[in-house]
């Protein structure tokens, strides 16, 4: 058994690593090229490249299911075609065990695409967001910027903030700052802006350039508003955002672990935000390393199939399009369970149960009544 494991381990990893080298040296063409549009003004070629390397485990990460189900069908269909496993067929490799040999395979690149998403990926990604905003003046927030929401209890009673960040350098600093501050009964009380400031681990604001507008009122009837304006140099305004939760704001969602997710999650849930969106990014998260056990249980029908059946490139163009298939339902679910708001974790485990089934069904049918 071992020599058998060893023959199809030493197969199909080769294959996987083929089609994903492939793979990952398209996409790098791809990103190098749209890259190369931004080249001028402090921003060259070389690191337009880097920025295309470092894009690299975040599609590695994305096709990881893909490369395993084309390497596969790759390698079982050549084995095939060249009576190799119909020779270990012979020699007593039962459906079962082959099942359970090509099973721990899957598991072993289920582990490694976590290790690329979870770890290696949002590294890269926000290694590559630095790298353009270094050059490129900054992040870009959209036209309305980043906004946060916070709320503390005072000794005046409950208070809530909304801010909002237009801009954000490379070294962390975030530029243009807003700061709303809202009593129980939502009235507008005070207003910060900060031409620029940083957030330490404490959650403590230090902004600089600062303009402090309050509105106070006495209850007594009559009484006019009264508006004061105070401007000063810098201001520590503390908050119970931290570091970690600002820049999930800030960096794009591809930069954020499983773990930062679910803490940003939780942030936008105690203050009464929508997280539908990040809540599937999550399970899709979590639940997407179990898509390369899928794969490999997809492709081992091909084994069972005669050469006659038809030739290996057949076979891998249609491994090609059972891969972008997935894909397109993956998304597709994504964007629906967004919009119909559905269950986050259904959403993001539907596309993989619904292949899981085809695999299940296609080799029952193969393997028993063929």
């Amino acid at each position: 058994m071992k020599t058998v494991r060893r023959l199809l381990y030493a197969d199909i990893v080769s294959s996987v690593l083929f089609v994903a080298l492939a793979f990952l040296s398209l996409f790098f063409f791809i990103d190098f090229v749209d890259e190369l549009a931004d080249v001028g003004k402090g921003y060259t070629a070389l690191h337009a490249a880097l920025h295309s390397v470092l894009k690299l485990p975040g599609h590695l990460y994305e096709l990881s299911p893909i490369a395993v189900l084309i390497g596969s069908i790759y390698a079982l269909s050549r084995l095939a075609q060249s009576s190799e496993f119909t020779i270990l067929r012979t020699g007593g490799l039962a459906p079962g065990r082959a099942l359970a040999l090509l099973a721990g395979l899957g598991v072993a690149f289920g582990v490694a695409t976590f290790i690329v998403g979870d770890y290696l990926a949002p590294l890269s990604e926000r290694a590559a967001a630095q790298l353009q905003a270094r050059f490129k003046g900054g992040f870009s927030l959209g036209d309305s910027g980043a906004w946060l929401k916070d709320r503390t209890i005072t000794p005046q009673g409950e208070r809530s903030y909304s801010i909002n960040v237009e801009r954000a350098n490379a070294d962390g600093e975030l530029l243009n700052i807003r700061v709303f501050e809202f009593d129980g009964s939502s009235r507008l009380l005070r207003r910060i802006g900060a031409a620029s400031g940083r957030v330490d681990g404490s959650g403590v604001w230090a902004l600089s350039n600062v303009t402090l507008t309050d509105w106070s009122a006495s209850d007594a009837p009559g009484n006019r508003l009264n508006v004061s304006e105070e401007k000063r140099a810098s201001y520590n305004w503390p908050s119970t955002l931290s570091a970690g939760v600002v820049a999930a704001a800030v960096l794009p969602e591809s930069s954020m672990s499983t773990v930062e997710l679910f803490r940003y999650i939780s942030h936008l849930a105690d203050n009464e935000q929508a997280a539908q969106r990040y809540e599937i990014k999550f399970w899709k998260r979590a639940l997407y390393p179990l898509a390369c056990l899928v794969m490999i249980g997809l492709a081992l029908p091909f084994a069972y199939m005669h050469g006659r059946a038809g030739g290996v490139s057949l076979k891998v163009f249609g491994g090609i399009m059972l891969g972008i298939s997935f894909v397109l339902l993956n998304n597709v679910a994504a964007h629906l369970g967004l919009l119909r708001d559905w269950t986050p974790w259904m959403v993001s485990a539907t596309p993989s149960l619904i292949y899981l089934l085809l695999s299940f069904a296609a080799f029952s049918w193969l393997v028993r009544y063929r």
